[in-house]
């Protein structure tokens, strides 16, 4: 039996406070906000999406459509592929006024090898942006 090709089309977030990470997602990836309902957001990347679950969202949503445990704030670790050289990731990230946690350093990726860099959102998720841009990750 063979399976068909798959590709992720959305993962999840948690949040302690919506309208902080709105803010922060915003500025630093440029994300288009959705607001489906209380509790929950959307954050679309072009063809891709963050789910952002919020304060209360189980008890509006039900537990059966949670992971069990849920995702809690600060509990995801997300890479995202940065395009163009990783001195201009660092660039960006210092001119939305966010550190640099550990980087740049050698990394290998979905893409084979690459230069990454990691950060926080405010609620502590670590957060990467790989470069496969130049040649200092290869």
């Amino acid at each position: 039996m063979s399976i068909s090709p798959v590709s992720i089309d959305h993962v999840v977030i948690a949040s302690s406070d919506l309208d902080r990470t709105d803010a922060f997602y915003e500025v630093v990836f440029g994300v288009a906000i959705e607001r489906s309902y209380p509790g929950l957001h959307q954050y679309r990347l072009g063809t891709q999406m963050l789910n952002v679950h919020g304060p209360g969202l189980a008890e509006k949503a039900g537990p059966e459509l949670l992971a069990r445990p849920p995702v809690a704030p600060g509990g995801s670790d997300l890479c995202f592929v940065w395009d163009g050289p990783i001195e201009d990731a660092i660039a960006h990230l210092a001119g939305c006024g966010v550190a640099v946690h550990i980087g740049p350093v050698p990394r290998e990726g979905a893409q084979g090898k690459g230069t990454s860099i990691y950060f926080r959102d405010p609620d502590g998720s670590l957060l990467e942006f790989i470069s496969y841009a130049g040649d200092r990750g290869a």
